[in-house]
C-alpha cells in the first residue's frame, strides 16, 4: 500500500530467498574478483609492494562494492542471484529504483553484511514486516517476488443427474445449514483431488448428513456423489426461479430436465400449429386431447404508421418499434 492509498500487487521476498540469491551473488563476486587477481598478479609483477597492495584493495572495492551497484543500476534491480530466485528490487512505489537507490543499498551493505557477516541483515529482515533489511530502509526500496504460482481455475461442479430430479423435487432443503452446503460444494469442486476412497467416503458423510436435514433418504443403488449434484443442483433451481421468476426460469431450459416446482411433474408437451392464417400463434394441445376446431381467419394486424420527424432538436434516441 503505497502513501496514495494505492494496492499495488506485489509480495515481498522473506529472508530464506533472499539469503539464497544472496549467497548467488557472493559467489559469483568472488570468482570475479579471483580471476582480476589472477590477472593484475600477472600485469603488475613488476611493481613494488606497496604499488600491489594498493592495486589489490582497489580490485577488491571495485568487485565488491562498485559492481553490486552498477548491475543493479543497469539491471533495473535484478542481479544474478536476484534473477536465479526470481527477486528484483524495487521502490516503496514499485517503480525501478536509479543509481542513488542502488548506492545507497551497496554503501549500507558493506557494514551490516560484509564487516558483520549479514547478522544485521538477517535480525532487520525478520524483524520488518516486509522484509527489509537496513539498506532498504535508507534507499527506500523493497525486494519482491517476480514469479508468483497462479492459482488453478476452480473446477466445475459435475452436472445434476437428470432421473434424480423427482426424487429430490420435493425434498425440504430450509432446514440445511449453509455449513453443510458450502462443504458439499467445495467437496464437489475438488473431488477430482481427493484420493479414491477419502473422496467416496467423504462422499457418504456428506450425503446422510443431507439426507438428515432434508429427510429424503438416498435411493438405493444410487452414488453419494450423484444424490449431493442433485441435490445441489435442485437448490440452484429454486434460487433461480425465486430471482428470475417461475416464468422466465420455465423458458431457461427443456422441460425434461425436470426442473419444475417442488412435486409438480414437469413433462414435454408437442406444439402444433392451428389451423387459420400463416400468421396464427401456435397453441400446445396434449396428444390425448381431440383435434381442435378450424379457427377463424385471424384479421391482418393494422400497419403501423411511420412517426413523422420532429421540428425540434433531435435527441438522438429511436422511437419505439
Amino acid at each position: 500500500m503505497t502513501g496514495e492509498a494505492v494496492e499495488l500487487g506485489l509480495q515481498p521476498a522473506r529472508l530464506p530467498s533472499r539469503a539464497l540469491a544472496a549467497a548467488l551473488d557472493a559467489v559469483v563476486y568472488f570468482g570475479g574478483y579471483m580471476v582480476v587477481s589472477l590477472g593484475l598478479l600477472a600485469a603488475t609483477s613488476s611493481l613494488d609492494d606497496a604499488a600491489l597492495a594498493a592495486v589489490y584493495v582497489a580490485s577488491l572495492v571495485l568487485v565488491l562494492f562498485g559492481v553490486p551497484i552498477a548491475v543493479e543500476t543497469l539491471s533495473r534491480g535484478r542481479s544474478l542471484g536476484k534473477l536465479a530466485c526470481g527477486l528484483r528490487v524495487v521502490r516503496d512505489d514499485g517503480g525501478p529504483i536509479r543509481f542513488r537507490h542502488a548506492l545507497v543499498r551497496g554503501a549500507v551493505g558493506v557494514v551490516e553484511i560484509q564487516a558483520f557477516l549479514g547478522v544485521i541483515a538477517c535480525v532487520a529482515s525478520l524483524v520488518s514486516a516486509r522484509g527489509r533489511r537496513v539498506g532498504d530502509v535508507f534507499a527506500g526500496t523493497l525486494v519482491v517476488r517476480e514469479r508468483i504460482p497462479v492459482p488453478r481455475a476452480p473446477q466445475a461442479m459435475p452436472p445434476a443427474p437428470p432421473w434424480l430430479a423427482d426424487r429430490v423435487a420435493g425434498a425440504d432443503l430450509s432446514a440445511v445449514p449453509e455449513g453443510l452446503w458450502l462443504a458439499v460444494r467445495q467437496y464437489l469442486a475438488r473431488m477430482h483431488q481427493l484420493d479414491p476412497q477419502v473422496g467416496w467416503s467423504m462422499a457418504g458423510r456428506l450425503a446422510a448428513d443431507v439426507a438428515a436435514c432434508t429427510g429424503t433418504p438416498v435411493p438405493q443403488g444410487t452414488p453419494a456423489v450423484a444424490y449431493l449434484a442433485a441435490v445441489v443442483g435442485e437448490r440452484q433451481a429454486r434460487e433461480a426461479r425465486r430471482v428470475f421468476g417461475a416464468a422466465g426460469f420455465a423458458h431457461a431450459g427443456p422441460p425434461a430436465q425436470g426442473w419444475g416446482a417442488p412435486g409438480e411433474e414437469v413433462a414435454a408437451v408437442p406444439l402444433t400449429p392451428a389451423a387459420g392464417s400463416p400468421g396464427s400463434p401456435v397453441r400446445p394441445v396434449p396428444p390425448s386431447a381431440p383435434p381442435a376446431p378450424a379457427a377463424s381467419p385471424v384479421p391482418p394486424a393494422p400497419p403501423v404508421l411511420p412517426v413523422p420527424p420532429s421540428t425540434g432538436q433531435s435527441t438522438g434516441f429511436a422511437p419505439p418499434a
